[in-house]
């Protein structure tokens, strides 16, 4: 983005955040608009990949916390008259007296040199580009590789092979040297921010899977050997003591995710399921069992305890 350009629009206004948002409010905007305009979801639309591209051309600059301030700061020195406004950085300001404007002229010295690379003399280096991607819940856990197709504005598509490491998070951050925008000094970087699609049954914390298993009342009561996929495709038996309660979490040694941090288990959940409807056989055998254990008062103690 030339320098003309970059202070004479508003990227709060293009990102749609306030100037008062902090960090994790810019980041959370640009996710949503990334995914509305990403180009692989609106592909041969010009206007919404001119806008992806404008959105983030801003969240590069109001993502960095120097940059942002650098950005702030010029753009009131534009507004309260202590910089002309349209001359533009590569000659608008030929022969003016930075000391007079400034008090001293160190600070639009700083801007230039950290948002501008230093101005015409000094070789800048490429920008940095944003891309994103989703993958599944499996993939996010074993690793797998991205074929991204790129299209940074002024320049040519490429295609961008990477590596998305084992157990990566949703909402991880990939960053690829050299792989931004060319410039004299060498190349930017790209960033690409990976989301994670949910699983039908398996969740994670941290290096652990977790996963609730439906349980029948005869299985929790009297104990079963219950067989419990895995993420990997294969099932392992996990025995179920008699008298297990709901919501009781049992541990299965190393299946959960493996990482260059460790390796993690598998935490099974006990949910015991009951029949909306009970007949016959099943009805009988059931007022049996309570005639035969009514001396069991699950809330025995329950009221003295709501006194304490």
């Amino acid at each position: 983005m030339a320098a003309k350009d970059l202070y004479e629009k508003d990227l709060y206004s293009i990102l749609g955040v306030k100037k008062s948002d902090d960090a994790a409010a810019v980041k959370k905007q640009y996710r949503k608009l990334a995914r509305e305009l990403h180009p692989d979801k609106n592909k041969g639309d010009k206007k919404l990949e001119d806008r992806f591209k404008e959105v983030s051309e801003a969240y590069e600059i109001l993502s960095d916390d120097k940059k942002r301030a650098e950005y702030d700061e010029m753009r009131d020195a534009i507004k309260s008259g202590r910089i002309p406004k349209g001359g533009g950085f590569q000659g608008g300001f030929q022969g003016a007296d930075f000391s007079d404007m400034f008090g001293g002229g160190g600070v639009p010295q700083d801007i230039f040199s950290t948002l501008f690379g230093g101005g015409a003399r000094q070789a800048r280096r490429g920008g940095d580009l944003q891309s994103e991607t989703t993958i599944s819940f499996r993939d996010s856990i074993f690793g797998t590789e991205l074929d991204l197709k790129l299209a940074p504005q002024g320049s040519a598509p490429t295609k961008v092979t990477t590596r998305v490491p084992a157990g990566i998070k949703d909402g991880a951050r990939i960053k690829l040297k050299g792989r931004g925008m060319p410039g004299q000094a060498g190349p930017g970087d790209l960033y690409i921010t990976v989301n994670v699609v949910k699983h039908p049954i398996f969740t994670r914390n941290e290096l652990n899977l977790l996963l609730t298993l439906p349980v029948t009342f005869t299985e929790a009561a009297l104990g079963a050997d219950i067989k419990v996929p895995t993420l990997e495709g294969d099932e392992v038996t996990l025995r179920i003591a008699a008298g297990t309660p709901s919501g009781r979490t049992l541990r299965v040694k190393g299946r959960g995710i493996k990482s260059s941090k460790g390796v993690g288990d598998l935490l099974v959940t006990i949910e015991v399921q009951v029949p909306q409807r009970v007949d016959g056989k099943a009805k009988e055998a059931l007022e049996a069992f309570a005639n035969a254990t009514n001396d069991f008062d699950p809330r025995a103690d329950l009221s003295q305890k709501a006194k304490a």
